[in-house]
């Protein structure tokens, strides 16, 4: 999935101007890149047991970032001809000339391989497995699904889910319910951001070839009831973390405002169909997805700290000459 609507109007002048290190921004996608490597980090704090490994934990991102941005190059180049009809779209490497469809074969064969290699002999077996599973679904079956049928959508939002699982399965070796409660909660947020980006650039999406519901929904109804039903699913998985007691009431006040807040945008774009509202709305998924995922960590290190703090006492107090043995009551300190 794209993680940004921001138009791209160049110029051959402009273009030929960039650096070699925008270049390569650019083809890796640097800020689609940067969010796959930040939900992974938040998949593996909240998936380490104790203290967080900083050796394998360096290791996962490392992996990670390699493979994606070799995903997001390879994307580009089976797109090349597609995004060149788009504005937004036809300052990119490739289809501006800055790098051949050859050289970008090659770079991205390299970086996800290298990536994949790295996940499976530093990391584990399972977080290259779902790596594999990454790379595939999004570069495999959604880049071409987006030239057959609307439903490219839903697909397109699996791989962009499974980043936190991997840093989950990184920090724990394991797939488990906490896990998948993550991938849930960024599957049903990219739907309703994608449906603010596509509304606003509908027109431009058709005319490039790309099948997208706002394309084949002239009145917008269809559009609209997606960004309000994915909404709400959104803010009813988001409690799923705290019913599987990965995190504590903070989280759970904290996550039914912030998805209240995100289903009025929605309900507002539903409404209205603005383009305004539709800007609204993405801006709003920009929100509210880092807030989220900041809640889940910051709730997360306060049940640890407050763990921590109470193993200490009861150290504390087991020593001979410290003071009065006081029972204490076992179980999870919210």
């Amino acid at each position: 999935m794209k993680a940004t609507g921001t138009s791209i109007t160049s110029t051959p002048e402009l273009v030929r101007e960039r650096g070699p290190v925008s270049l390569l921004m650019e083809l890796t996608k640097a800020r689609l890149t940067l969010l796959v490597v930040l939900t992974t980090v938040v998949g593996f704090y909240l998936g380490s047991p104790s203290a967080v490994d900083p050796v394998l934990l360096t290791h996962t991102l490392a992996g990670t970032a390699l493979l994606a941005a070799g995903a997001a190059v390879l994307n580009q180049l089976l797109e090349r001809e597609f995004d060149a009809r788009m504005r937004r779209t036809a300052g990119r490497p490739i289809p501006s000339g800055r790098i051949t469809p050859t050289a970008a074969l090659l770079v991205g064969s390299a970086l996800s391989l290298l990536g994949l290699v790295w996940l499976l002999f530093r990391v584990n077996p399972l977080t290259a497995l779902l790596g594999v599973a990454t790379w595939t679904s999004y570069v495999a079956v959604y880049t071409p699904l987006k030239r057959v049928t609307v439903l490219n959508t839903l697909v397109g939002a699996v791989p962009g889910a499974l980043p936190p699982l991997m840093g989950w399965s990184a920090a724990t070796d394991s797939i488990s319910a906490p896990g998948w409660s993550l991938f849930g909660v960024l599957f049903f947020w990219q739907l309703p951001h994608f449906m603010a980006i596509a509304w606003l650039y509908r027109e431009e999406y058709h005319r490039a070839g790309f099948r997208m519901l706002s394309g084949e929904d002239p009145d917008g109804a269809r559009t609209a009831a997606s960004a309000v039903r994915n909404t709400l699913a959104l803010l009813g998985v988001s409690l799923f973390p705290f019913s599987f007691g990965l995190v504590g009431h903070w989280y759970l006040v904290g996550s039914v405002l912030l998805g209240a807040a995100f289903l009025a945008f929605a309900i507002q774009f539903a409404r209205t169909l603005s383009p305004v509202a539709a800007r609204r709305l993405f801006f709003a998924s920009i929100v509210y997805l880092p807030l989220l995922l900041g809640l889940l960590v910051l709730d997360k290190q306060t049940r640890r700290l407050t763990s921590q703090r109470s193993d200490d006492s009861r150290s504390l107090a087991s020593v001979p000459g410290t003071g009065a043995q006081l029972p204490f009551r076992s179980g999870t300190i919210d």
